[in-house]
């Protein structure tokens, strides 16, 4: 099962799609948008980060947000996904007119479209920015939960780590958007050490960390961090594009499953990367040593900890279950009669 649990909306526009909005919008209308959007080799976050904002510019209307939305379902859905979570930061789009309801308004309604032409669920995680001031990122949490069952499922942090490691500004964000009901993740330990991602949990109360590259690192704080019990969202083709693995096969992921700490699978920003989901998951087998148990494992954990609605965690479940041959008592069609005693 293809479960996306970290994935950034600015990070899957469509190059034909920016090509098109660049021609309506007036701007640079001759640049290859592929290869504008995309990474050309592994570098730094910093860096990493400046690309994905080259896509920002097709965000300032609202009816282009709708369409990118919509479209990066339909593109999770081709990709052979089954649940989508897409994250994105809504202050990073707001503009004279189009403040931040109505930018959220926007995503949820492209979400909505691109569900009703898929059939695939999805829910938005809006993220608060580490670039941006305190009462700012409240802002974003209290626009956040307005939308909380209209399309939004979660909360999280994200942006820039190496510049800005500090987490105790982002408290007050992250109590409001608690109190709303949504589920909490946090970007850590990407480009600061494993010790982030503790905070980020006992700070926040975050169920999930964002990559948490850097939890391996340390056995002591690998094994505080298990007692926790907080899953991590990882993206490794993402993480050495970052600079904050040196190769796929050195992506602490192995080290995480066999300490006992729950992993879920994430693209993060695709079009940069160029590996969508479908990859990752390849990749999980092929250089990171998930055998059957272990996918099997990561869909569980997936399931458990997406920010979904009920039934939907439900219908995963079952789908799960019945993929296993481990089938509910209760669902197990009961056992033919012999014909005379029907």
């Amino acid at each position: 099962m293809l479960i996306n649990l970290h994935t950034h909306l600015e990070g899957r526009v469509r190059p034909e799609t920016a090509a098109e909005l660049a021609q309506q919008a007036g701007l640079a209308p001759h640049i290859d948008w592929r290869e504008a959007l995309q990474l050309e080799a592994p570098s730094s976050l910093t860096t990493f980060l400046e690309k994905v904002s080259s896509s920002y510019p097709f965000f300032a209307r609202r009816e282009s947000l709708t369409r990118i939305a919509r479209e990066a379902v339909e593109d999770a859905h081709a990709d052979g996904e089954h649940y989508l979570e897409l994250r994105f930061g809504p202050a990073s789009h707001v503009r004279h007119g189009f403040g931040l309801d109505e930018v959220i308004a926007a995503a949820c309604e492209g979400v909505r479209q691109g569900i009703e032409i898929t059939g695939m669920p999805t829910g938005i995680v809006v993220a608060a920015l580490r670039l941006h001031d305190t009462e700012l990122n409240k802002e974003v949490a209290h626009a956040a939960g307005r939308y909380a069952g209209h399309g939004v499922v979660g909360f999280d942090l994200a942006g820039d780590e190496a510049r800005f490691p500090d987490l105790e500004p982002f408290m007050d964000a992250f109590a409001i958007a608690k109190a709303a009901g949504l589920g909490l993740t946090c970007h850590a330990a990407e480009a600061a050490p494993g010790q982030a991602a503790i905070d980020a949990v006992t700070l926040f109360g975050v169920t999930r960390i964002g990559h948490g590259a850097h939890i391996a690192d340390d056995p002591d704080v690998l094994a505080r961090f298990q007692d926790l019990g907080a899953a991590v969202e990882i993206c490794p083709t993402s993480n050495l594009y970052t600079g904050a693995i040196t190769s796929i096969s050195e992506h602490p992921a192995p080290r995480l499953r066999a300490a006992g700490v729950p992993v879920v699978l994430g693209d993060d920003n695709p079009r940069q990367t160029g590996s969508p989901l479908s990859r990752e998951h390849e990749l999980l087998s092929s250089q990171l040593g998930f055998d059957t148990a272990a996918l099997t494992k990561l869909d569980e954990d997936s399931v458990r900890t997406g920010f979904m609605e009920e039934h939907t965690r439900a219908e995963l479940a079952a789908r799960l279950r019945a993929a296993s041959g481990d089938v509910h008592p209760e669902a197990r069609a009961r056992p033919s009669l012999p014909r005379d005693h029907r």
